[in-house]
């Protein structure tokens, strides 16, 4: 376990004021708890920005039935074999499906394959979510 450091922090009133209410909104039990996330989410923004190694998920929402959206979406992760987990393909209802690629590596290579797949014809919605792989965030 890593060594805990207290540090004093000074804040306006109203801006500690709203600080307390995000964490009653996110359930958070203290505000080192809420500190400690805002952190580690600054410093996976930095590692996704200079090309640090990343993890993250990619969703796609597809009309299957729409032409050649299927085959482009299952097609296009065969260029990124090295920074692709896993997949996983569910069918929401007759026409969209749901696609579910797991990533890890470079940060503008998993954006690459983000940008790919969010980019074929026939994909309604496609977001990232990135995270650290733990490695250098505490």
């Amino acid at each position: 376990m890593s060594e805990l450091v207290r540090f004093g922090v000074s804040l306006e009133k109203p801006l500690l004021e709203r600080f307390d209410a995000l964490i009653r909104e996110r359930q958070y039990t203290n505000r080192s708890e809420a500190l400690r996330d805002l952190i580690r989410r600054e410093l996976v923004q930095r590692e996704w920005r200079e090309g640090g190694e990343v993890a993250g998920a990619i969703t796609l929402i597809y009309d299957h039935q729409q032409r050649d959206v299927l085959s482009r979406v299952t097609d296009t992760p065969h260029e990124f074999q090295k920074v692709i987990i896993s997949t996983q393909h569910i069918h929401l209802d007759h026409h969209n499906c749901l696609e579910i690629i797991a990533a890890r590596g470079n940060a503008e290579e998993v954006q690459r394959l983000a940008d790919a797949l969010t980019s074929i014809k026939g994909v309604r919605n496609g977001t990232i979510s990135m995270s650290s792989t733990g490695r250098e965030i505490g």
